[in-house]
């Protein structure tokens, strides 16, 4: 026994423990032929069995999107399909229902948008509309969190506050100007930025519009949102609609 190495000595006592378990668990008739039939190779099989459950590597639909073997898993058209394509929530493309979106109207709609993803949702009770995406307040100007009603609608706004500067012949001097700050010389004019389908969120000038979309924050605190989709979202919400922002 002295002569024995460890993995040796380790083998056997594994031996040992099996047939001591068989023992236990046989019926008396058949105790013997357990006890004749284990083996090393009895060992070995239970740890590879063991060890193959141990390494086996997760279903190909629960991989990280950054996994380059990460495949879809959802039907194709679905909204489950796309929230799991690779470039969600930073994709520029709109999800639509489009057998719900018939059926919603202003008795029925409500907005919800989210900072985080920079996506707004047209919602009808718990059912996504609409998922498209938008552009919030910078850090400087953040968009504030909280729950609204829309205070006012109207197509053609311009902005009191921000827009551009020309000068007297014309010309454009300041392109993103603040009217608060930035001055206007002598003849010249300020020009607001159109801000066309205007839900009014606040009465100090917090909205929703259309607008430039990044796929980052770069408003003065407004809810920037695509040309082609504000006029349908404007056309399913009235004044009093709920809206909130997350």
């Amino acid at each position: 026994m002295d002569g024995l190495s460890a993995s040796k000595m380790l083998q056997i006592r594994k031996v040992a423990m099996v047939r001591k378990l068989l023992y236990v668990v046989a019926p008396n008739p058949f105790k013997t032929m357990f006890l004749k039939k284990t083996s090393l190779l009895a060992v070995s099989g239970v740890c590879a069995f063991f060890a193959s459950c141990a390494n086996q590597k997760p279903a190909e639909d629960t991989l990280s999107k950054t996994e380059e073997t990460y495949r879809n898993p959802y039907e194709p058209g679905s909204y489950d399909h796309f929230k799991a394509e690779k470039n969600y929530p930073k994709t520029y493309n709109v999800w639509t229902n489009t057998q719900l979106l018939p059926n919603t109207d202003q008795s029925n709609a409500q907005l919800r948008i989210s900072l985080a993803k920079q996506r707004a949702f047209l919602m009808n009770g718990e059912e996504v509309v609409m998922d498209y995406p938008i552009s919030s307040g910078t850090k400087s100007r953040p968009t504030p969190a909280g729950e609204y009603r829309i205070l006012e609608k109207i197509v053609d706004k311009s902005s009191n506050s921000y827009g551009k500067i020309l000068d007297a012949e014309g010309e454009v001097v300041n392109s993103n100007a603040d009217v608060k700050n930035d001055p206007i010389p002598e003849g010249g004019k300020f020009v607001g930025a159109p801000m066309k389908y205007w839900m009014r969120l606040t009465w100090d000038g917090i909205g929703h519009h259309i607008g430039n979309v990044p796929r980052y924050p770069a408003s003065h605190a407004c809810i920037r949102g695509p040309r082609k989709v504000m006029p349908v979202i404007y056309s399913k919400l009235a004044v009093g609609t709920r809206v909130v922002i997350e």
